[in-house]
């Protein structure tokens, strides 16, 4: 294990170069992923209203990377709609389900962060949304890698989650790609029930179509939610590894990495008389192009994750239904 870290450090060095791949405007919305949404969960504009955050210098928005996401919801007949405002009783009061992806403290370049990563809430908000949640809310909260995951770590907390401001990766070998972009598409994080890493849950054990059997994930960090009733859905496999650079993408030789095998990407829980789940990892609700030209698929669009946009729905359905 000593010599895969030392190399895993080497490695990841390289990728500074290259960061710019996956965080640039290269990285843009699939707007043709259309798929099939048979039968809808609701009649056009009658379910249950869902609010996108917006107001928090948010990467993903519903008129760019999460465009695929809202395009998605709508098709199955969720209200769709951004919210722009801080979170307070009032402006909650306007959502059945809120989904928070990838807020940021400010819309500064990642590298002048200070460490630890700034929280993108205040304490009033946090306070706001956990006990909007508790009274029956329903809260899909999303956030990345370094330094994502750092900006909501304050929000999962209040919820028992620990989130992790890294990078998790899959194992790979000592003759490892050039990059860190080329290293997450040799070895995709794909979940799949065979071993263990997909979870039995209502979620996934749908009949037929809404069965789910795999789901591809995009890096993205690893997370703990020690709390009873937490059910796991997306669980890493015990070979996974979390880089945790001081900035984001910086990856030196004395970058600090740890094991995580076991720790999650995803999972859920009924929280009060709401319910609450948290994903490690954003870019597996979307749909984006990324690259130069036409840009390869990433996400709901990419191959082996071609369950996720069911998978999706099936979450927004379980999120929604106060059945206990």
């Amino acid at each position: 294990m000593k010599n895969r870290l030392q190399v895993a450090r080497r490695v990841l060095a390289i990728s500074i170069l290259v960061a710019p791949h996956l965080i640039s405007a290269q990285q843009r919305a699939d707007t043709a992923f259309r798929p099939v949404v048979t039968p809808p969960a609701y009649a056009a504009s009658s379910g249950p209203r869902l609010c996108l955050d917006e107001a928090h210098y948010n990467f993903h928005t519903l008129d760019g990377r999460f465009h695929s996401f809202g395009a998605l919801a709508t098709r199955d007949g969720y209200r769709v709609r951004p919210s722009r405002a801080a979170f307070t009783a009032a402006v909650l009061a306007e959502c059945d389900l809120l989904v928070i992806s990838n807020a940021q403290p400010n819309d500064e370049p990642w590298t002048t962060y200070p460490q630890p990563t700034p929280s993108a809430f205040t304490d009033a908000e946090i306070a706001a949304v956990l006990r909007w949640v508790q009274g029956g809310g329903s809260l899909l909260l999303i956030a990345d890698h370094m330094p994502l995951a750092g900006a909501a770590k304050r929000l999962a907390a209040a919820f028992g989650a620990a989130f992790t401001d890294g990078f998790a990766y899959a194992p790979w070998g000592t003759d490892s790609p050039r990059d860190a972009r080329a290293l997450a598409e040799r070895n995709p994080a794909v979940f799949v029930r065979e071993n263990g890493s997909l979870r039995g849950h209502a979620i996934t054990d749908g009949a037929g179509q809404h069965r789910i059997t795999q789901v591809r994930t995009f890096t993205g960090q690893a997370f703990r939610w020690d709390r009873p009733g937490v059910a796991p859905l997306l669980v890493l496999p015990p070979d996974f590894v979390s880089l945790e650079p001081r900035i984001a993408w910086q990856f030196e030789d004395d970058t600090p990495i740890r094991q995580v095998g076991g720790w999650l990407q995803g999972a859920v829980r009924q929280e009060g008389r709401g319910r609450v789940a948290m994903f490690g990892e954003a870019a597996m609700f979307s749909a984006q192009r990324a690259g130069p030209g036409e840009g390869r698929p990433m996400g709901m669009n990419a191959p082996m994750a071609e369950q996720n946009a069911q998978f999706a729905l099936n979450l927004l359905a379980w999120l929604v239904d106060r059945t206990p």
